[in-house]
């Protein structure tokens, strides 16, 4: 047995343990395969590509209602079931419940499965580029977590579950926050984020840090997504020389190539569920103040949000829980938890959910761009339907924004950033950078580390801006944020709809340094300027490249995106495991 198959070698003995009791009793379990270990399956390269290895997966015994996942997690019928995987393949994805249900039962610890993931970072990574750094005390941490189990604590569905964190979230350990930058390697916070903090004492052990787009790609008009000074440039697992979009896109790809049981990003504008799409994960984008941004390296306080990757609905949705409704006077905000109960966000995965819910379909985000994006449109529009959706068809956003609507937004995050970092660094201890003009200074100094594939015109464009009272800003504002409500707000009431699809992005295109991005479509600018919620979720693939179905909705309508996002899942289950090819084959 290879030494990163801990995880899988303790599911084999639950198991066969579960077998074992099912035999003496004389019963049986549904959906039992009785499907075996193919010999030999161990695993003996240190490549990108894994050798053959059986791999086996803690799944819920079915019931009438969808559980929620600490009742999965808890449930006693919760079995082992054996899945094979093809050479070349990625282990199959585990899930949180099932890693949950694995240690309830005893048949791994929390230390165990944090050696695993870190064992196979370190196998895999090298190809990928996702994770920036990885936490020298994980192990001791799960090891504390164990102990409390073993003593009869056990904290919540994430106690003992190996969770991964971009790199602008503030961490007070031996991790580094630079917002992929090497500006701030110089200082350490010495405060959690709000949201790190969150999942420590939901019993997360908090694995590292992922890569990024450097300051969340809000430095340059010309960028690589997934590319920053500290990290390099990140891959996408499916196809190794195509982007994983960005700026969350470490922790969209390490979640995605099972390097980590889910992950924490952040967007502005597309930042968590564009790298949801392009890598084939879940991605959450919460409501502005649903998440505290307190600790986390800003881009703009009128549109950042702190999300969740995870590869199902479920895995993302019981992140959220953990980080969701607190108020936080480091975050004003947050104000709009206030007087409401914390949500357990899996109490809300319904896989009928879809049966009746009127589904609007907003045509003129993101269709009629790319081929093989309205292919994968159309069987999923279809699958929607078939689901039991009400489709009405034809929605325009942007008829009901202005014609000034997005660049509105840049002017904002503009005025915003200037203000909004400086107030962040000043956090951190002195000896490093105060001021947007000084990462400006930084960046010219170090440009061959910092400024060899593009520059800074964003930073110099936000520097040149003026404060909150500059008229420009003040225009601005409305026409960004409040046109955007007003569009959302007006298609959901007048057409009584549950939510608005649209395609998250086109198939991701292949990275390019010297020229930077080359985005086609994306729907997240509408839901962004509004502050509202986006869920996206799997919907197809070309030429083995991801595309996902983004879900709109109006403020705190997390419950409802979450039900939908998580029917069309469980109709459709489109997600396959990632191969990390270097390229698409052309024959």
């Amino acid at each position: 047995m290879a030494p990163a198959d801990g995880l899988f070698a303790a599911c084999k003995a639950h198991n066969n343990h579960r077998r074992g009791l099912e035999e003496r009793a004389g019963g049986y379990m549904i959906g039992d395969q009785g499907t075996s270990p193919r010999s030999g399956d161990t695993d003996t390269s240190r490549s990108g590509r894994l050798s053959r290895r059986t791999a086996l997966r803690l799944t819920a015994f079915a019931a009438a209602a969808t559980p929620t996942l600490s009742q999965l997690a808890l449930a006693p019928t919760v079995r082992a079931q054996a899945a094979r995987v093809d050479a070349g393949d990625v282990e199959p994805d585990v899930s949180i419940a099932e890693l949950q249900a694995a240690m309830t039962d005893r048949f791994t610890t929390s230390r165990e499965i944090t050696r695993d993931y870190l064992r196979r970072i370190d196998r895999l990574d090298h190809s990928l580029h996702s994770v920036i750094e990885t936490n020298p005390d994980a192990g001791s941490i799960a090891d504390a977590l164990d102990d409390e189990r073993r003593a009869g604590h056990v904290r919540g569905p994430l106690h003992g579950i190996p969770i991964l964190l971009k790199d602008n979230i503030d961490t007070a350990d031996k991790t580094h926050t630079g917002a992929g930058s090497l500006a701030l390697l110089s200082t350490r916070p010495t405060k959690d984020a709000t949201v790190a903090g969150l999942l420590r004492d939901a019993g997360a052990v908090l694995l590292g840090k992922t890569n990024l787009s450097e300051w969340a790609n809000f430095r340059s008009t010309h960028s690589s997504s997934g590319w920053s000074g500290r990290g390099g440039q990140c891959g996408n697992p499916y196809v190794l020389d195509r982007n994983p979009c960005g700026s969350s896109s470490g922790s969209a790809a390490s979640t995605s190539a099972n390097f980590t049981a889910a992950a924490l990003g952040t967007e502005t504008d597309g930042s968590v569920v564009c790298p949801a799409s392009h890598c084939a994960v879940v991605g959450i984008k919460p409501t502005v103040g649903l998440t505290s941004r307190a600790g986390v390296v800003p881009i703009s306080h009128t549109q950042d949000t702190v999300g969740t990757h995870g590869r199902t609905v479920a895995d993302a949705a019981a992140v959220l829980s953990a980080i969701a409704g607190v108020v936080d006077p480091r975050d004003p905000a947050t104000s709009i938890n206030a007087g409401k109960p914390r949500l357990d966000y899996t109490t809300f995965l319904d896989a009928n959910a879809l049966r009746g819910a009127r589904i609007g379909i907003a045509r003129d985000q993101g269709f009629g761009i790319s081929d093989k994006t309205d292919a994968v449109m159309v069987t999923a529009i279809q699958a929607l339907a078939n689901a039991g959706a009400v489709i009405v068809d034809n929605l325009n956003i942007g008829a009901l924004e202005t014609s000034t609507t997005s660049a509105s937004e840049r002017t904002v995050l503009l005025f915003d950033f200037k203000v909004d970092v400086a107030a962040y660094l000043a956090t951190r201890p002195s000896g490093g950078p105060r001021t947007l003009q000084d990462l400006i200074d930084f960046n010219n100094a170090h440009a061959a580390q910092e400024l060899k594939w593009f520059g800074q015109e964003l930073f110099i464009q936000a520097e040149a801006t003026d404060g909150f009272f500059d008229p420009k800003y003040a225009t601005a504002l409305p026409d960004s944020q409040g046109a955007s409500r007003h569009a959302l707000q007006t298609l959901l009431a007048e057409n009584n709809l549950d939510s608005i699809v649209a395609p998250t992005n086109s198939p991701a295109w292949v990275t390019d340094l010297v020229d930077g991005d080359h985005f086609t479509l994306a729907s997240t600018g509408p839901a962004a300027r509004a502050g509202y919620p986006l869920v996206t979720v799997p919907a197809g693939f070309s030429f083995g490249l991801p595309v996902g179905i983004n879900f709109m909705g109006l403020a705190l309508s997390e419950p409802t995106l979450i039900k939908l996002a998580y029917s069309f899942e469980q109709a459709t289950k489109i997600r396959k495991p990632p191969t990390f090819l270097a390229t698409i084959p052309t024959s």
